[in-house]
């Protein structure tokens, strides 16, 4: 993959830097810092000895190792631009081995050098990591997230119950909703009750399903579509509760029934009449 000649030279300077930042580096991460500096040392000699020579000044050794990684790591981290390493991440978390730690350890090595937590960019490679269906990756960058304090909204956790879900970790999904979304059902959104009655839908967790359709509607929230009836229809039927599957369906009968007509074209009041 190509690396620009600034994210290059971050590389670089991670690297000489390592020690400075070992407790936040995995061996697998340190091994993928020295390949890439190894290749900016080949592309840019000059460049290096230069920094080389700027490292070892009698000015330079006088900071501490704490000014060292702490306020130049963030001169270094902002040259580089936030593509570049929304695509460092992503590479990174691509190619790593599929452990608890060195993932987080990537990830603590990712944000060292920033002086605010870069939720924004976070997000965005999660994104990434959506289109290529990394559910697993996906599950453990949020909950490294989840584990600083950051992020704790309903949309990453209604990201983390989508992604538990197409990891086949339906079970886990459902505890993620009883402990931060569930016990506030009169504001959910209906985006993510949707979103759970279709876990508990795909997954045969039936009893699950109408529990929870009831709690909302002992909150008097109607259902704004009819796939949602339908589903807690079919979940009613499978579980021998036919006078309920009859009750939902004629409640929410007008969502079946509601025809909607296309909007007629309007004439323009300007245009002009044939002759």
């Amino acid at each position: 993959m190509w690396r620009s000649p600034t994210m290059s030279s971050l590389l670089h300077r991670l690297a000489q830097r390592g020690a400075v930042r070992a407790q936040f580096l995995n061996s697998s991460y340190s091994t993928m810092l020295l390949h890439q500096s190894q290749i900016s040392n080949q592309s840019t000699p000059k460049a290096m000895a230069s920094f080389q020579d700027e490292s070892d000044s009698p000015a330079n050794s006088q900071f501490s190792d704490q000014n060292a990684g702490g306020v130049q790591g963030r001169q270094i981290g902002e040259n580089v631009s936030r593509k570049d390493k929304i695509n460092f991440l992503v590479n990174t978390l691509l190619d790593i081995k599929d452990s608890k730690e060195a993932v987080y350890g990537a990830l603590d090595a990712w944000v060292a050098w920033e002086q605010n937590f870069p939720i924004a960019s976070l997000k965005r490679a999660l994104l990434v990591l959506e289109k290529e269906q990394q559910w697993h990756r996906i599950i453990q960058v949020i909950k490294w997230m989840l584990s600083k304090g950051q992020g704790t909204t309903l949309g990453t956790y209604g990201q983390l119950i989508r992604a538990l879900d197409m990891d086949h970790r339906a079970e886990e999904a459902h505890k993620i909703w009883v402990q931060r979304i569930g016990m506030d059902l009169h504001s959910v959104p209906w985006q993510l009750c949707r979103l759970m009655i279709s876990v508990y839908h795909r997954n045969n967790m039936l009893e699950d399903l109408v529990k929870l359709f009831k709690n909302l509607e002992a909150f008097d929230r109607k259902p704004p579509e009819k796939s949602i009836v339908q589903r807690v229809a079919d979940a009613y039927e499978m579980l021998g509760l036919l006078e309920e599957k009859q009750r939902v369906l004629e409640k929410y009968n007008d969502l079946f029934t509601e025809n909607r007509s296309p909007k007629k074209g309007r004439i323009s009041p300007y245009k002009k009449k044939k002759k």
